[in-house]
């Protein structure tokens, strides 16, 4: 075989054509221990019981082997790309199973790129600060990719822009009617008795996850739904996405904006177990957006290979765009029975509500945004070559209007739900679904050869809780079920050991 210079170390001609191909890949071992809530991938805050059948370590091994063929054409180079491997993880259960991993599969040709690639947002990378990338709040599409049809325009100079359409971010969106009959901001109580008992399931199914159960007290869990889906309609109109960029010796930097649509599916019925067309009323769309700015700086002059990162976001209605991953409730669990406290925070889109009948609404509310913003930081310095750490943190807020607060509390048992519905809604005093969390934690990694390293990692989060306030519905309230309804803010700690070796460098 020839060597192919054009494209840099590791190509080849393919044996009889101008093609030249690379075939890379790595393979990963990792555990983890501390709070993490059996999950190697979501986290702490993903509806932690923390009971007898909490695992808190996590044993993974994940394996990839990449292929990049490109070719000369009269309008620039075509590329295709593709990533396959497996992911395998155990909590102490022995039923780890080898999964099929892919995370890239897409063709690059005269400006275009289409297929499982990257989000054309994101910016911040989370993989080059910190090895449970989950764990904290980013927008960061990276590990697992993300499908994209965007076209980038070199304008020189090192600055390019980008427009694109991507797969949808969606995040639930909460039928403030029905969110008792799914679980309710907290789990499995009793659900409202309406006037004319909704229907609901049939169209918005699903409005919270599945809950857990925590020394007696009903946490909702981020399990039921991944991500999750609620009462969103189906898909009508890609993401679409755009982008500013520059890059220069000094570093980068980029600002960025999505526009999302948000489309609830229907108000629930109140005639029939299975709504007539008469009674398909819907909330109209509403336009979900986020935007963004992102910047690194390199500091060859503290120590080669130093560099600085960040990015913030702000978004209404598109919350994906700040969770892309953990995408999903939060919730922690400490203490067992009345000692019991719950820390949780709601994770949706938009929160409606309302009912339908004979295509006739009562007390009927639009899709009412939810309302987020959040950013990362990381500084990477090397002590030596061969020796270099990461100091890494985020922090995001989440926020409910009056009208999303008042439906997600009534139907949670914490408001007049069991008379009244939608925009008949109240919360009881104390009850605030405005949530938010920070995390800070640092990386140190021993690079043994260029393509073979092993390194070590310690995460702080905190999360800073909604709060219920006083019950309304029977069953919860305080010291019901051998637990109270106290909640406050919880803290966990992660800690991770790695050992990773490419195929090339």
């Amino acid at each position: 075989m020839k060597v192919c210079s054009l494209y840099g170390a590791g190509f080849y001609y393919m044996p009889g054509t101008d093609m030249c191909i690379k075939i890379g890949g790595w393979t990963r071992a990792e555990i983890t221990g501390g709070n993490l809530n059996g999950n190697m991938t979501w986290g702490p805050f993903n509806g932690a019981a923390n009971n007898r059948t909490t695992s808190n370590v996590a044993m993974r091994a994940r394996g990839y082997i990449t292929a990049d063929a490109r070719e000369q054409t009269a309008y620039g180079v075509a590329r295709a790309y593709i990533a396959v491997g497996l992911s395998t993880s155990d909590v102490g259960l022995n039923n780890a199973a080898n999964q099929f991993s892919a995370n890239r599969a897409f063709v690059q040709w005269a400006g275009f790129t289409a297929g499982l690639a990257v989000s054309f947002y994101d910016f911040y990378s989370v993989p080059a600060a910190q090895y449970r990338g989950g764990y904290l709040p980013a927008s960061d599409t990276g590990d697992g990719g993300w499908w994209v049809w965007g076209y980038t325009a070199q304008l020189g100079g090192g600055f390019s822009a980008t427009i694109a359409a991507e797969e949808r971010r969606t995040t639930q969106i909460i039928d403030g009617t029905c969110a008792s009959f799914g679980g309710g901001a907290f789990g499995t109580g009793a659900a409202p008795t309406f006037a004319s008992t909704p229907t609901c399931g049939s169209y918005a199914t699903g409005a919270y996850p599945t809950a857990i159960t925590a020394g007696g007290f009903p946490l909702a869990a981020g399990s039921g739904l991944s991500p999750g889906f609620g009462s969103y309609g189906g898909l009508q109109v890609p993401d679409i996405v755009g982008n500013l960029r520059v890059d220069q010796a000094w570093g980068s930097a980029q600002v960025m904006a999505a526009y999302h649509d948000v489309n609830a599916s229907y108000y629930s019925a109140t005639s029939s177990s299975a709504p007539s067309v008469g009674n398909l009323a819907h909330p109209s769309d509403a336009a979900g957006w986020a935007v963004g700015a992102g910047l690194k700086v390199n500091f060859p002059m503290i120590a080669a290979g130093d560099y600085f990162q960040t990015q913030v976001n702000y978004s209404q209605g598109a919350m994906r765009y700040l969770f892309n991953t953990p995408n999903t409730n939060w919730g922690f669990a400490s203490g067992a029975g009345t000692l019991g406290n719950t820390a949780y925070g709601v994770l949706s889109d938009c929160v409606f509500g309302g009912t339908a009948a004979a295509g006739v609404t009562t007390n009927a509310t639009g899709c009412q945004l939810t309302t987020g913003w959040g950013f990362n930081a990381s500084y990477e310095h090397y002590w030596t070559p061969q020796w270099h750490q990461s100091l890494y943190g985020a922090y995001y807020a989440v926020n409910y209007d009056s009208a999303a607060n008042n439906m997600l509390c009534s139907a949670a048992g914490f408001g007049n739900g069991t008379t009244t519905v939608g925009a008949s809604s109240l919360a009881n005093a104390g009850c605030n679904n405005n949530w938010n969390m920070w995390g800070i934690g640092s990386r140190l990694q021993w690079d043994v050869t260029k393509s073979f390293y092993v390194g070590v990692e310690a995460l702080y989060e905190r999360l800073d809780s909604a709060s219920s306030g006083a019950s309304s519905v029977g069953g919860f309230t305080s010291g019901a079920n051998g637990a109270s309804l106290s909640t406050s803010s919880a803290s966990a700690w992660t800690f991770t050991l790695r050992m990773h070796k490419d195929f090339l460098p």
